[in-house]
C-alpha cells in the first residue's frame, strides 16, 4: 500500500471507496486539507467580550408631575364607594343599624320598611351579619344578609339593591350552605350557659343539650367540675357561619356519673336521642316543667305562707318571673283547666297508668288549652303567675299517682322502649363514629395531640 493510501485511511477512518486512483487520492487529500483547516479555525477564533467590561451608560429623564390642582381634580373625578360589615345588636332599630353601617339614605330606609321582601330585615335576630355598599355621601348601593328561620327551613339570601334608575328592588333566594360537623368541650364552673359561652357554643346548641339530657339531669343542680362534650352541625356560606343545626351527640358528666346520647333517625320514624347501647333517652316525664329555675320550696312539711299553719307541702314550687312558659312534663289529656281556690289558675293533665300532674298559680293559660284537649311532652300549657294563695310569682307543681301526691324530684318513671332490632346495625355505625369523636375530645387525647403538634 502506498503512503498516500495510509494517510487517506487515517483521515477518513473507512475504506477507500474509489480504490487508489489518482483522482480519488486528489479528492481525498483535498477533503483532508479542509478538515484540518476547519479544526484550526475553531481553535483560534477570538472570544466575545465580557459583559462586565462593557461601558455603562446612565440616562436621566425628567418626568413632568401634574400640578396640585390637577391632582385634586383627578381625585374629585373618582367616585368613592365603601363596603362595610357589622352585626345586629340587641335593641337595634333599622335606622340605628344603617347609620352604624355608614348609610345615610332616607329613601333606602323607607323602602326597607315598606317593601314586603325587604321588611324581613326588621325581624333579624341579634348577631346576624349585615353587609352594605355606599358611596361617599352615604347613599346605599346594596345591602346583603342571610336569613335563617330555623334548622328545618332553608336559609335565604336577602339583597336590597339600587337599580340604574335610582329606585330600589329587593330579592330573596335560597342560600347554598356548606354543612360542617363541629366538636366542643366545656367545664361547669357556675352554670351551663356560662360554660357554653366560654367554649364559644351558641345558645341554640346549649338548649339542645338540655333537651337531650333533661330527663336524666336536673340542670338547676349542676355541680362545679361537671364536664360535657358535644358534636353538632353548623352551616356556612362564603366562610361565614349562618346557623347551627342539630346536636348529633352529647356526653355529660354530672355528679360523677356520665351520660351519653346520640341522635338517630329511625326507619320510618322522626328520630330521637339514644344511649350508645340503643336505649331511648326519652322518659315518660320531664324533670322540670320550667327551664333553668331554682326550687324555692320542696316536697316537705312547712309553715304555710298565708295561713301560718304547719302543714305538708304536696308539690314543688319553682320560682320564676311572671310570664315564664310552663311545659307539660308528659304526653296526656287536659283533665281540668280554670280557677281553683288557693291554687289560682290551675291546669291538671291526666297521663297513662293513673299518673296526673297539676300546675298552679298561672297568670294565664296557653291558647287552645281546654278540657279534653291533648298535649305533648314539652308543650306550653300556661305561664307563671301569682294567682290564688301565692305570695309571689312561681309555679306550684304536683305529681300524683292514683290521686296521691308524690315527690316529683325523686319518683321513678318508666323509660321509652329501646330501638328495634332491625335498626341496630345502622345505629351501631352511627354510635361508633360519635364515640370516636368523643375519644378525640378526652383531655388526655387533647394533651397528646398538643404535644405532638409542638414537636
Amino acid at each position: 500500500m502506498r503512503p498516500t493510501d495510509k494517510l487517506l485511511r487515517v483521515a477518513t477512518g473507512s475504506r477507500l471507496l474509489f480504490g487508489s486512483s489518482r483522482v480519488s487520492r486528489v479528492v481525498s487529500v483535498t477533503a483532508f486539507f479542509f478538515a484540518v483547516c476547519a479544526v484550526g479555525a475553531t481553535a483560534v477564533a477570538p472570544l466575545a467580550p465580557d459583559a462586565a467590561d462593557l461601558p455603562v451608560k446612565k440616562i436621566t429623564q425628567v418626568l413632568p408631575l401634574p400640578s396640585l390642582d390637577e391632582q385634586i381634580a383627578a381625585i374629585a373625578a373618582v367616585e368613592h364607594q365603601y363596603v362595610r360589615e357589622d352585626v345586629v345588636r340587641r335593641g337595634d332599630t333599622l335606622s340605628g343599624l344603617l347609620l352604624r353601617l355608614g348609610v345615610d339614605d332616607q329613601d333606602a330606609d323607607k323602602f326597607i320598611k315598606t317593601d314586603p321582601v325587604a321588611r324581613t330585615l326588621l325581624q333579624l335576630r341579634a348577631d346576624k351579619t349585615i353587609r352594605v355598599k355606599t358611596n361617599e355621601d352615604g347613599d346605599l348601593e346594596w345591602l346583603q344578609t342571610t336569613v335563617s328561620d330555623g334548622p328545618d327551613k332553608p336559609a335565604r339570601n336577602l339583597e336590597v339593591r339600587r337599580n340604574a334608575d335610582g329606585h330600589f328592588s329587593a330579592s330573596d333566594s335560597t342560600a347554598q350552605l356548606e354543612r360542617r360537623i363541629e366538636m366542643a368541650s366545656g367545664n361547669i364552673r357556675s352554670s351551663l350557659f356560662a360554660a357554653t359561652d366560654e367554649a364559644h357554643i351558641s345558645d341554640a346548641i346549649s338548649s339542645q343539650i338540655v333537651s337531650m339530657f333533661e330527663t336524666n339531669i336536673d340542670f338547676r343542680r349542676l355541680q362545679r367540675g361537671d364536664q360535657f362534650n358535644v358534636v353538632y352541625e353548623s352551616f356556612w356560606q362564603n366562610g361565614q357561619l349562618i346557623r347551627t343545626g342539630r346536636v348529633l351527640a352529647g356526653e355529660f358528666k354530672n355528679a360523677g356519673k356520665t351520660y351519653q346520647s346520640v341522635w338517630f333517625d329511625e326507619a320510618g320514624g322522626q328520630g330521637g336521642y339514644y344511649t350508645f347501647d340503643g336505649k331511648s333517652l326519652k322518659k315518660a316525664f320531664l324533670k322540670s316543667p320550667l327551664e333553668f329555675t331554682r326550687v324555692s320550696s320542696g316536697f316537705s312539711m312547712r309553715v304555710h305562707p298565708i295561713s301560718g299553719q304547719w302543714k305538708q307541702h304536696k308539690g314543688v314550687d319553682f320560682a320564676a318571673v311572671s310570664g315564664t312558659p310552663i311545659r307539660a312534663t308528659a304526653d296526656g289529656v287536659i283533665d281540668s283547666v280554670g280557677p281553683s281556690g288557693g291554687y289560682g289558675n290551675l291546669v291538671v293533665v291526666r297521663h297513662h297508668s293513673n299518673y296526673t300532674t297539676a300546675y298552679a298559680h298561672m297568670s294565664r293559660f296557653a291558647a287552645g288549652i281546654r278540657k279534653g284537649s291533648r298535649v305533648s311532652q314539652g308543650e306550653v300549657i300556661g305561664y307563671v303567675g301569682s294567682t290564688g294563695w301565692s305570695t309571689g310569682p312561681h309555679l306550684h307543681y304536683e305529681f300524683r299517682v292514683n290521686n296521691e301526691p308524690r315527690d316529683p324530684m325523686s319518683v321513678i318513671v318508666p323509660d321509652a322502649p329501646p330501638l328495634a332490632g332491625a335498626d341496630m346495625p345502622r345505629f351501631k355505625a352511627v354510635a361508633g363514629d360519635m364515640q370516636h369523636r368523643f375519644n378525640l375530645l378526652r383531655p388526655e387525647r387533647l394533651a397528646e395531640t398538643m404535644k405532638l403538634a409542638s414537636r
